[in-house]
């Protein structure tokens, strides 16, 4: 691996762990650990380009229909891919299906860009991790192996026992909060072979549980809140990144789009995007980070 490396683009692949849920700003955009990532690689090279392709909801089917090929055809310097796992937490799911579809979508990347990172994802300890685990752990398997054969990174979220700290998730129990999206940007700046900056594997100091009547109470709010929508749309068929589409990717033209810093000489990360026109200009419209 190359110690404090340069890298002047990135393309993120994947699902609303990638697309930045639940690291909510303001305006009511999500931000997350790839857009974190991103600024941080941007502040290091002159020039930096960005996409996000990742979208809440999908499946590893519809992330290879719908992203591999446009952040193929992107040819950046890195492209990190993360999905699959929506599919293990499905009622039924087919492994050998979904394994399947994951080695299409590396075989098609790797060549397409100078580093490819893949991730084992982390989970929330609970009732609900347990039920899923073996699925999780098969697909694990499966990205260690195609890692070796393809030259890819991986990060491992899931060894990490921080991440899964209940503390780090969001209400919802399936995304992470802004903070854990802190500590996954910092794990693959530390895995593509940038100096530390943040121990992210630091766990939170120890508290006393909630009590039991407390816990019921957020148990039921969790599930009249959040359970319960989700479960409707898995019974009719619908998902939440219906109709929706990749940050940077135009549907008017099936292709995604670079974003650059609005202000390239600005000190420090990244706070503000410009969509690129070209290699050498940018649009005046900033697009808030």
């Amino acid at each position: 691996m190359e110690l404090n490396a340069s890298y002047t683009s990135l393309v993120a692949v994947g699902d609303s762990f990638t697309e930045g849920m639940s690291d909510l700003l303001p305006n009511g955009t999500y931000r997350g650990w790839a857009d974190v990532l991103a600024s941080r690689l941007a502040s290091r090279s002159p020039g930096f380009r960005y996409a996000n392709l990742a979208v809440r909801g999908k499946l590893i089917g519809q992330i290879v229909d719908d992203q591999v090929g446009a952040a193929a055809e992107l040819r950046a310097d890195v492209v990190t891919l993360v999905g699959g796992l929506n599919d293990t937490l499905r009622p039924k799911c087919d492994m050998g299906l979904v394994k399947g579809r994951l080695e299409e979508a590396v075989e098609r990347l790797a060549p397409s860009c100078g580093r490819l990172v893949l991730m084992r994802s982390p989970g929330r300890d609970g009732p609900v991790m347990e039920r899923f685990r073996p699925r999780m752990e098969e697909l694990f398997s499966l990205i260690d192996d195609l890692a070796g054969r393809h030259g890819a990174s991986v990060v491992d979220l899931y060894g990490a026992p921080s991440l899964a700290d209940p503390r780090m998730w969001d209400v919802d129990r399936l995304h992470l909060t802004a903070d854990g999206h802190r500590r996954v940007a910092e794990a693959v700046w530390q895995t593509l072979g940038l100096p530390a900056e943040l121990d992210w594997r630091t766990p939170f100091p120890a508290t006393a549980p909630p009590r039991w009547a407390a816990r019921r109470s957020e148990d039921i709010r969790f599930a009249r809140r959040h359970l319960a929508p989700w479960i409707g749309r898995r019974l009719t068929g619908r998902s939440s990144g219906d109709g929706r589409s990749g940050a940077q990717f135009d549907t008017a033209t099936g292709r995604a789009f670079w974003i650059t810093p609005a202000d390239a000489e600005a000190p420090g990360p990244v706070t503000a995007w410009s969509r690129a026109v070209s290699p050498d200009a940018t649009v005046s419209t900033p697009e808030a980070d």
